[in-house]
């Protein structure tokens, strides 16, 4: 018997004027389409406040730094793998006021929305 693989993902809840930052998935990558809150997959030996600030860099080209752990969720895979997905959502600050260039490999479109109006329930597999 195998043991369950373990994945650690981090999200980042940046605000701006009141707007929460949410990027779409390009086509041809896993969830295309979906908006989603930036961030990635923890690398080994990387600590998840790291990964996160990492993360929104690749992603949108913004300085930001932690403010705090907003929360954490945990699920399997959602195609059936033996593989058990742990995330952890931060709330950050930008660095600096920058314009948000995206890696255009994983993201095709950005929104400074409120977070009511896109439904992430399907994100969080839990």
């Amino acid at each position: 018997m195998t043991d369950t693989a373990e994945k650690h993902l981090v999200y980042c809840r940046l605000v701006r004027d009141g707007a929460v930052l949410f990027l779409r998935r390009s086509s041809g990558v896993f969830r295309a389409g979906q908006w989603e809150l930036p961030g990635g997959t923890v690398e080994p030996g990387e600590s998840h406040e790291t990964a996160a600030v990492r993360e929104v860099a690749e992603e949108t080209g913004l300085a930001v730094r932690i403010a705090g752990e907003r929360g954490r969720h945990t699920w399997m895979d959602v195609e059936g793998r033996d593989l058990r997905i742990h995330a952890r959502v931060f709330d950050v600050h930008e660095d600096g006021r920058r314009d948000v260039v995206l890696n255009e490999d994983e993201h095709d479109d950005f929104a400074w929305t409120d977070p009511a109006t896109l439904d992430l329930a399907d994100h969080f597999q839990g």
